[in-house]
């Protein structure tokens, strides 16, 4: 299906000069604090969220993530992409009828992935993860304005560091119409630049500490992620100052948390 609507500001993220970071908030205070900042456009993060809600990755209903959606998306001006992990079922119309779901949120756009959250077979056979994408493909160029569709192949995050496959699914994508393509947790700067050298659409990554974003746009990156990169800092750092408190009986933490009015001084 050919889109021949006006792009949207986030798309045209994606095809000027340069890579950018799409940094993932994980709830409205988190958001307001990234876009006060300057970056120009926002991700969620499912893990991120799930971790608010005290549960693992993945344990959240399609409910739960489409208020999630609306809240990150009311919190900022910016244009928000979800992650939507497989979606709300395993078929092909699941993922179309999640894209239709999550569109009517606000959101500029959202991933559908290959995991298929089992953990005897935990991605989907190549066809059927192929005919996904397609679904959910036509599921946005069904939408009455533009939504930019993200395909990841989630090898790397699942323990199968397969390079030929991620690279053999992500052109499938790709050829069935994904405007952005993602493989999570590439290792290093050879893989993301064999990837990004086999496919022609944007890439993203998941940002880790051993790279930066010159070395990353070097490469042929377009976008940026965190995942769950400043959740995690920020409860890495709860963590930290509840055992000192706990076990030191002190609270040095507090020389370092940011203050209320700096805080607030973002919202």
């Amino acid at each position: 299906m050919t889109d021949n609507r006006p792009h949207s500001p986030f798309r045209d993220l994606h095809h000027r000069a340069g890579a950018f970071i799409i940094p993932n908030p994980w709830d409205a205070g988190s958001a307001k604090i990234l876009a006060a900042l300057g970056f120009e456009a926002l991700a969620t993060t499912s893990g991120g969220f799930a971790h608010s809600l005290a549960r693992k990755d993945g344990a959240v209903t399609p409910a739960e993530v489409l208020a999630h959606c609306r809240t990150i998306v009311a919190a900022t001006p910016l244009p928000v992409s979800a992650d939507l992990e497989k979606g709300f079922g395993d078929t092909p119309e699941s993922a179309a009828d999640t894209i239709r779901q999550a569109a009517a949120t606000g959101l500029a756009g959202a991933s559908i992935e290959d995991f298929s959250g089992d953990p005897a077979k935990p991605l989907y056979d190549f066809n059927l993860a192929v005919e996904r994408i397609a679904a959910a493909v036509e599921a946005a160029r069904g939408l009455d304005r533009d939504f930019v569709l993200t395909a990841r192949a989630e090898n790397f995050l699942r323990g199968n560091p397969d390079l030929d496959d991620t690279i053999k699914r992500l052109q499938a994508f790709e050829a069935a119409g994904a405007d952005v393509l993602y493989a999570p947790l590439l290792r290093t700067i050879d893989q993301i630049r064999a990837v990004c050298s086999a496919v022609s659409k944007p890439i993203n990554v998941l940002a880790g500490a051993s790279a930066t974003l010159a070395e990353l746009e070097a490469a042929g990156v377009k976008r940026i992620s965190v995942g769950t990169g400043l959740s995690r800092l920020a409860y890495g750092s709860v963590i930290e100052a509840a055992k000192e408190m706990r076990e030191k009986g002190t609270f040095t933490f507090a020389r370092k948390a940011a203050n209320t009015a700096e805080i607030e001084g973002y919202f």
